[in-house]
C-alpha cells in the first residue's frame, strides 16, 4: 500500500510513503543524461534529462519506484491489485514494460503537456525485468509545475485521469475515490455551530469538531479522503524548511505503525520510508520507518553529466541529537 501526493508553495514538491511488508533493497538513485535504456519493444533510448528517485538497481539498471527529472517532472508507481492489466507487446502503440515508464518518460520529457498525446498511445506490457523481478500490478500518478494525471491501465483498456485533488493511493480505481471522496464534503477544518436542532445548544468541547467523519483507518480510500483534507487544508510558509516539514506531516498523517495492519501471511506491513522531491532544485529527501531523521540527496550537476549511476545507501539507523 502507498499514499503518493503533490504540494506546492514557491517551489513544487512531490514523493509518497511507500508501505509494504518487506524491503527491496530500495536506494537513492540519480541516473545521469545520455544514460542508456534498452527497452522489451526492442528500441534503445538515451536519456535527455537526468533523474532522481528511489530505486533497486539490477546490474546498471535503476528499477524506480518514484523518480523526478530534471525539469520538474515526477513519477511514481503504486501497487494495483487484481486492477492492473497489462497486454502484449503491440508495435502500433508506445509498449512499454510497467518499470519502463518512468525512465522513458523523465528521460526524454519536460512536462505533461508534452507527453499527453503519447499517454493516449501507451500500452504496458506484461513482460518482466527479469526472473528475479516478476511483473508488479501498479498504476502511476504523473505531476509536473502546472498538472497532475493517473494513468491505470485495466482489463477494458487504458485510462487517464485529470487529479486536481495531487493524491493518489491504492484501489478502488481512481475514478471511485473521486466518487467517494464526496461523501465528505462537509468536513471543514473551521470552527462549526450546531446544526443539530435549533431546540438544543450543543456546543464544542473541543477543537477539531469539524472533522469528526474524517476516515482514520489504514485502507486505500481513508488514506485517500485523509490525505487530500490534509494536503488541500494545509497552511505553509513558501521557504524550503517548512515546505518540506509540512510535506512529511501530511505524509505522517497516513503513514502505516508496525504491528496496525498485519497481512494475510502474519507480516506487518509499515511505512518503510517517506520521500520528499523538490522538483524545481531536484534534491530528494527521505526519512525511513526506522530513523525519522531528514536526509537530504541534491542532484549535482557534476552527477548529471557523469557517466554511470550515483547511488547512496539510505541512513537507517536512528539519528538522535542529544543536548547534554
Amino acid at each position: 500500500m502507498c499514499t503518493c501526493i503533490n504540494f506546492k508553495t514557491r517551489d513544487n514538491y512531490f514523493g509518497r510513503n511507500l508501505d509494504l511488508e518487506y524491503r527491496f533493497n530500495e536506494k537513492v538513485v540519480i541516473t545521469p543524461r545520455n544514460y542508456e535504456f534498452k527497452l522489451k519493444n526492442g528500441s534503445v533510448i538515451r536519456t535527455k534529462y537526468s533523474i532522481i528517485g528511489m530505486a533497486t538497481v539490477s546490474g546498471d539498471y535503476p528499477l524506480y519506484a518514484e523518480a523526478s527529472n530534471e525539469k520538474g517532472l515526477s513519477i511514481a508507481g503504486l501497487y494495483f491489485p487484481k486492477n492492473a492489466y497489462y497486454f502484449d507487446n503491440d508495435d502500433n502503440k508506445l509498449s512499454l514494460a510497467p518499470y519502463e515508464l518512468i525512465p522513458y518518460f523523465l528521460g526524454m520529457y519536460s512536462s505533461i503537456k508534452e507527453i499527453k498525446e503519447l499517454i493516449l498511445n501507451l500500452n504496458v506490457t506484461n513482460i518482466p525485468f527479469s526472473d528475479k523481478y516478476p511483473v508488479s500490478e501498479l498504476h502511476w500518478m504523473i505531476s509536473d509545475n502546472d498538472d497532475c494525471i493517473v494513468i491505470e491501465q485495466m482489463k477494458d483498456g487504458l485510462k487517464v485521469y485529470e487529479n486536481p485533488y495531487g493524491v493518489l493511493t491504492n484501489n478502488p480505481p481512481f475514478h471511485y475515490q473521486t466518487t467517494n471522496i464526496i461523501n465528505y464534503r462537509n468536513l471543514t477544518p473551521n470552527y462549526v455551530e450546531s446544526r443539530f436542532s435549533d431546540k438544543v445548544n450543543l456546543g464544542q468541547y473541543g477543537q477539531g469538531m469539524g472533522v469528526i467523519g474524517l476516515p482514520g483507518d489504514n485502507t486505500p480510500t481513508s488514506r485517500f479522503v485523509r490525505a487530500t483534507f490534509n494536503k488541500l487544508n494545509s497552511i505553509s510558509e513558501d521557504d524550503e524548511m517548512s515546505s518540506i516539514t509540512q510535506f512529511f506531516h501530511i505524509l505522517d498523517s497516513v503513514s502505516m505503525v508496525k504491528g496496525s495492519t498485519i497481512t494475510k501471511e502474519g507480516k506487518c506491513d509499515i511505512t518503510t520510508y517517506s520521500s520528499c522531491i523538490n522538483t524545481n532544485k531536484g534534491i530528494y529527501y527521505y526519512k525511513t520507518y526506522t530513523n525519522n531523521q531528514i536526509t537530504a540527496i541534491k542532484m549535482t550537476e557534476q552527477e548529471k553529466n557523469k557517466k554511470e549511476l550515483s547511488i547512496y545507501n539510505l541512513i537507517e539507523d536512528q539519528q538522535i541529537k542529544y543536548e547534554n
